[in-house]
């Protein structure tokens, strides 16, 4: 069997861990996972450590690597915000760029993108989205992101494929893009002060309409992404297919962590955990948990974000299920499933 070999951009990021783990299932991808620190989870993928801000080091840790069949780029530069155009392509241009002249034997970059691509981040928007919809006005990364890697195929014989999924629901700490983590640390601090588990957002948050997608089912989807013929030089969107609205499953994390029933309460979540560090503490002495800080499940302006907007967020997946892959997950069973993970890691009690 012929083998690939996969340079995973961002392998230590939600997207990164899981694409390394759905190609860790195969018996046929050498895997080399690049980010500035080494992953926190268990592999056996090669790690490269890379300053991705710095094109020297990045020319000289991934310039040599002549083998190169597969990118796969989740990378995020600073904050969530999509306006953070510069520090994003430079991050592109020093991974992809330099390893597309690097190997020969590149056959795909796959582009992680996002729902901020259609404008989700701006307010209320065109859904369900179609990856044919209009780019909204500028600036925004994803747009810079992949008019850099177009252009770099042309004339080329590698091909890309460009990958949206809305909010990931999976387990990696240290991230600032971490809904499942977020919404457990919250969960956990209002049992343990006694208090009601109240939605912390807007009533019309509350009964919004989002497609999210699970870690796992994105993993598979992008190991069939990079493979899959159908796929070269498209754009997909992938959510597990299953629309949720938090006043159906809030009930589910309930009693799930067994914390006192609440109502809906608007406030910020990055006000009112700002002091709860040593709340935190007490319940990792509490549990014997793993050793973790609050900041490690996630930054709480994406909490806000997430819990706060009060527009649908839907992503059309046919086109995908159409190509081929047609797998889809349940919105609660993703949830359920990725806090029994984090349970297993004992990330939380």
């Amino acid at each position: 069997m012929v083998e690939k070999t996969a340079v995973v951009v961002g392998a230590r990021g939600m997207i990164g861990r899981y694409t390394v783990n759905s190609l860790e299932q195969q018996n046929d991808w050498n895997i080399i996972a690049v980010s500035r620190k080494k992953p926190e989870y268990a592999t056996r993928a090669e790690h490269i450590s890379v300053d991705l801000e710095d094109p020297v080091d990045a020319e000289r840790k991934l310039g040599g690597l002549s083998h190169v069949t597969h990118v796969f780029y989740s990378a995020l530069n600073g904050s969530i915000a999509a306006e953070n155009v510069a520090g994003n392509l430079e991050l592109v241009r020093n991974s992809i760029g330099v390893l597309a002249k690097a190997s020969n034997k590149l056959e795909r970059v796959v582009l992680g993108q996002g729902g901020k691509y259609y404008g989700c981040h701006l307010g209320p928007h065109r859904t369900p989205s179609l990856e044919t919809d209009p780019r909204h006005l500028p600036p925004n990364f994803y747009y810079a992101q992949q008019d850099f890697v177009v252009e770099a195929q042309r004339g080329q014989n590698w091909t890309y494929a460009l990958v949206r999924p809305e909010a990931v629901v999976g387990n990696v700490s240290g991230i600032p893009l971490n809904v499942a983590g977020q919404i457990a640390a919250y969960a956990l601090i209002c049992k343990h002060l006694e208090v009601p588990f109240h939605y912390p957002g807007p009533d019309a948050a509350f009964k919004a309409y989002n497609k999210f997608t699970d870690a796992h089912l994105l993993g598979r989807f992008l190991h069939w992404v990079a493979t899959a013929p159908v796929a070269a030089n498209q754009a997909y969107n992938v959510t597990g297919d299953s629309g949720l609205r938090f006043s159906n499953i809030w009930p589910s994390f309930t009693r799930y962590f067994g914390v006192r029933p609440g109502e809906v309460m608007p406030f910020s979540l990055v006000s009112h955990m700002a002091d709860k560090e040593d709340v935190w503490q007490d319940i990792v002495r509490k549990y014997d948990l793993r050793k973790t800080k609050l900041s490690d499940f996630g930054d709480w302006v994406f909490g806000d974000w997430i819990l706060g907007r009060t527009w649908d967020t839907i992503l059309e997946d046919t086109k995908r299920i159409k190509a081929g892959f047609t797998e889809v997950m349940d919105s609660e069973e993703s949830f359920i499933s990725t806090f029994n993970e984090m349970r297993a890691e004992r990330l939380i009690p």
